[in-house]
């Protein structure tokens, strides 16, 4: 067995998580193993398996081509600093338990050094239709070499700044801006700090007006795009009240920032109106209205019905139309008979020229 990858030292903060990789290769394919060494003086190796630490270790391993695997502590504590080992083998007495392998395992180390995550005072201010976000490093920290402001996973501000101090202004009212915010602080290993713009649900209707044929399911779908995320759905209808699964024709579904009523069964008469949904989250309420109109099962024939309508009276027109023309198309008796009378006149004059010559 030889290794392809082997781990790699790193530096991470209390609370953070690590991964180390390893890929070994050989024939029969080797294991890989995992073992750990404390900085402590009396500890030795020991084996760490998927679900230690009180379930904080992962280990995801693969056998195909070749031998890979993974290792992947998560909430790292001081204790979890140390040195890692990578042991890969494929001798078919490697686990046996009394007799030893004959081809040694091969290992490949990585340190993991922990670090006491430093304490990170936040700011949020708001004045002159502008906000202002901070984050302060208040205790000893790595040296920064600059700084990130980050909102869903986009990069908003950057710079080089050495400072153990960064600000950010948005233009706007809280309720435009709402979210997580993450200032990053650029050193070995990075420190983050998280700015949080908190407020009511700012919900909205998917659509204002809903349409729905008789006998249908209907659907109206309200969502709240602002942070923190609702923690209660509900939907009421206009002299009606609230509504809830219990009924048989109402399918409520809500998840997060979004909530859905469906209407089983569509009726003209019970179910036409305004529907009203009701956020709640732990800073207050908010609430949106859909105006739903139903439709007979007919509506829908009534634009083929009107171009049916159109055609027939067109053609009822044409009809009549040609019906009086006709008339005017016979031809005229005196136009007719002309042609005949000049051609007996002709015949009369040369049978008289005829006589006179004979004569």
């Amino acid at each position: 067995a030889g290794f392809i990858k082997s781990p790699l030292s790193q530096k991470r903060l209390t609370q953070d998580s690590v991964e180390l990789y390893c890929e070994a290769i050989g024939n029969p394919i080797p294991e890989i193993q995992w073992w750990f060494e404390g900085n402590d003086p009396n500890e030795t190796y020991a084996q760490l398996w998927d679900g230690a630490r009180q379930d904080r270790v992962k280990i995801n391993a693969t056998y195909n081509l070749h031998s890979t695997s993974t290792i992947s502590i998560a909430n790292l504590t001081g204790d979890d600093s140390g040195m890692y080992e990578c042991r890969a083998s494929n001798d078919p007495d490697r686990n046996h338990l009394s007799k030893s392998p004959k081809v040694k395992w091969i290992r490949s180390q990585a340190n993991v050094f922990v670090i006491e995550r430093p304490e990170i005072a936040t700011g949020l201010a708001e004045a002159s239709g502008k906000l202002t976000l901070s984050c302060n490093i208040s205790g000893p920290h790595p040296t920064v070499t600059g700084h990130k402001w980050i909102h869903k996973e986009k990069v908003l501000q950057e710079d080089s700044n050495p400072a153990a101090f960064t600000s950010y202004t948005i233009e706007g009212k809280m309720e435009e801006h709402s979210g997580v915010y993450e200032c990053v602080f650029e050193a070995n290993p990075q420190i983050k700090g998280q700015v949080n713009i908190s407020v009511p649900p700012q919900v909205t209707a998917y659509k204002k007006s809903e349409h729905g044929n008789e006998g249908d399911t209907g659907v109206l779908t309200c969502k709240n795009p602002s942070f923190p995320a609702v923690t209660t759905w509900s939907w009421h209808k206009s002299g009606q009240g609230r509504l809830d699964n219990a009924s048989g024709r109402y399918i409520i579904k809500s998840s997060g920032n979004k909530t859905e009523l469906r209407i089983l069964k569509l009726d003209i008469e019970q179910d036409t109106g305004d529907y009203f949904c009701n956020g709640t989250n732990s800073l207050g309420t908010g609430d949106a209205t859909v105006n739903l109109r139903v439709r007979s099962r007919l509506a829908a024939l009534w634009p083929f019905l009107g171009i049916v309508a159109e055609v027939l009276v067109l053609v009822t027109i044409i009809f009549i139309y040609e019906k009086r023309r006709k008339p005017d198309e016979v031809p005229d008796d005196d136009d007719g008979g002309s042609a005949p009378l000049k051609s007996n006149a002709t015949n009369h004059k040369d049978k008289n020229v005829r006589q006179r010559n004979a004569n």
